[in-house]
């Protein structure tokens, strides 16, 4: 897999209850993408989608980053079968509360399995599967995410070097596997609801999340 291109496709205002940002979409092309399923073809190309919201000046140091992949379960429904939700508004009163920084959003729902593959993987779990076990049984990977977008609309930003809110070592090394400098790793760990209990000890033992 190689990343190809990268457009922004958009830059507006953004008020939130968190204070203002800017919102930005981008678009890129990467080509070769590894298939998350070897019984689905991966096309040639494929066209990944993320906005980035942006708070104060990211240029006076390495500002606060968060890549957060799609929840809609848990982002717009508020599921308590994981922590995205906590996760992500933990970000954006972090990146509040020092005035500056970015989320990343990238549409990578279950883990870049796809939504309706996530709530069939639901349905495995309330037998009595974990996640990973779930998505193999499914046919999938434990994880079919990437994070080559993230750094190309980092270097787009002009961002060499970045706080990373992140409990997953994979994104550190992704980061600097693409020449991002990551000087300090944030934890992002949140309350443990008894409902996702299980969901993050798998994470921890099977993942390398670093959580308690």
């Amino acid at each position: 897999m190689s990343f190809a291109s990268l457009i922004k496709v958009a830059d507006a205002d953004f008020p939130t209850r968190w204070g203002h940002f800017r919102i930005l979409g981008f678009e890129g092309v990467v080509t070769n993408p590894q298939p998350c399923n070897e019984a689905i073809p991966a096309p040639a190309t494929r066209t990944e989608a993320a906005v980035a919201l942006v708070m104060g000046d990211i240029h006076t140091g390495p500002p606060i980053v968060r890549i957060h992949s799609q929840c809609l379960t848990g982002d717009v429904f508020h599921s308590l079968r994981c922590d995205c939700r906590q996760q992500l508004e933990l970000a954006l009163a972090t990146i509040a509360e020092a005035g500056t920084g970015i989320l990343l959003y990238e549409q990578q729902e279950g883990r870049g399995i796809g939504l309706m593959a996530k709530l069939r993987a639901y349905e495995l779990q309330d037998q009595g599967r974990d996640t990973i076990e779930a998505n193999l049984e499914l046919g999938y990977a434990a994880d079919c995410r990437a994070y080559e977008l993230p750094a190309e609309i980092l270097k787009s930003l002009g961002v060499k070097a970045v706080r990373l809110m992140t409990n997953n070592p994979e994104k550190v090394d992704a980061l600097v596997s693409a020449g991002i400098e990551v000087t300090e790793r944030i934890s992002a760990v949140v309350p443990i609801e008894p409902t996702f209990d299980r969901y993050i000890q798998t994470k921890r033992d099977k993942m390398g999340h670093l959580v308690s």
